[in-house]
């Protein structure tokens, strides 16, 4: 198993591995990964942590064509990454499946009055799914002052002012992204000492995992496939588990329908505990179909061990 573990290890790391074999000799096996100088890592500990455009992603939520257009032109030019949606219907469902992949936006523009679902809606039924962790801004060409406290309690962080200009749009952002990483930091998990189901049916891939997740002093229970999962998981008393990692191709009971079971649960553990697929599909279809089943979140295999712990210390409540 040392070469398979090894190989995993190494392509986690973004790196690759290479062998060299010469009869009567020997073999020579080269590692190779990408690392981030020690005093380099410090630099960047004591940075303030502000995003640069060329790292943000932005959806923008409005009826208009045009309008949506002319958002990505602008923010395009400042070097922001621009998602659009043509109604707040459709610009709740990006967001699921962005949320879902924990790869969530950066900054969402909603504009005010659309026909169907307005902005404050919109806005309202986004903070169901992802809570405080992305910054919200209005878009409007009307005075917004008669809605601001409504807009507010819906989740709204601030308002800009229409024909949009980058300047602006990213100087509001700042400031509430600084206001939301500060809270963000105070109420992530402890890691330390939590109990994981993983469900995964490949010997490797599950050895692979608890190590990973023994980097952060994690307990892990291992079931080969769903059936054994749900049996584990109903076998111990509620809040046993802190959460679970679920494989969604296994014989027997595929992560899928393992985790609807789960979920049909008569506990209340059941209906709350995280549970994030680990899956090589990561079309948004497969991102929908998770989430249909009641999956919290779908992380791509190979897993990186940052966005599994990411993902764990933002789900996971005590």
């Amino acid at each position: 198993l040392g070469m398979p573990i090894t190989k995993s290890l190494v392509e986690l790391m973004n790196g690759h591995i290479e062998v060299e074999s010469e009869k009567g000799k020997g073999t020579t096996f080269t590692v190779t990964v990408t690392l981030t100088d020690s005093e380099r890592a410090s630099e960047v500990e004591e940075d303030d942590g502000e995003l640069h455009p060329s790292q943000m992603t932005v959806l923008v939520i409005d009826d208009d064509p045009v309008a949506c257009e002319h958002a990505r032109l602008i923010l395009g030019q400042a070097g922001v990454s621009c998602e659009v949606a043509s109604s707040g219907v459709e610009g709740l469902e990006m967001v699921k499946v962005r949320n879902a992949r924990r790869e969530p936006y950066n900054l969402i523009l909603v504009d005010w009055r659309m026909p169907g679902m307005d902005g404050i809606e919109t806005t309202r039924r986004i903070r169901q799914v992802i809570g405080q962790q992305t910054a919200i801004i209005i878009l409007t060409s009307y005075n917004w002052d008669d809605v601001q406290d409504e807009a507010r309690a819906a989740g709204v962080d601030t308002f800009v002012p229409k024909p949009l200009f980058a300047a602006s749009v990213m100087d509001e952002f700042r400031e509430a992204f600084k206001k939301k990483k500060s809270a963000a930091q105070s109420a992530r998990a402890d890691l330390h000492g939590r109990r994981i189901l993983l469900a995964e049916d490949m010997t490797v891939n599950a050895e692979i995992m608890t190590m990973v997740l023994a980097m952060r002093d994690m307990e892990v229970d291992h079931a080969e496939n769903g059936s054994i999962a749900v049996d584990l998981f109903s076998s111990h008393e509620p809040g046993y588990y802190d959460a679970i990692l679920m494989d969604m191709r296994m014989p027997v009971m595929d992560g899928l329908e393992a985790t609807k079971v789960i979920r049909a649960m008569g506990r209340e553990d059941a209906k709350a505990i995280p549970i994030i697929a680990l899956t090589a599909n990561a079309f948004d279809e497969d991102v929908q179909r998770s989430m249909q089943a009641g999956l919290n979140a779908h992380l791509s295999k190979p897993v990186e061990p940052e966005a599994l712990f990411d993902t764990l210390e933002s789900l996971i409540r005590d």
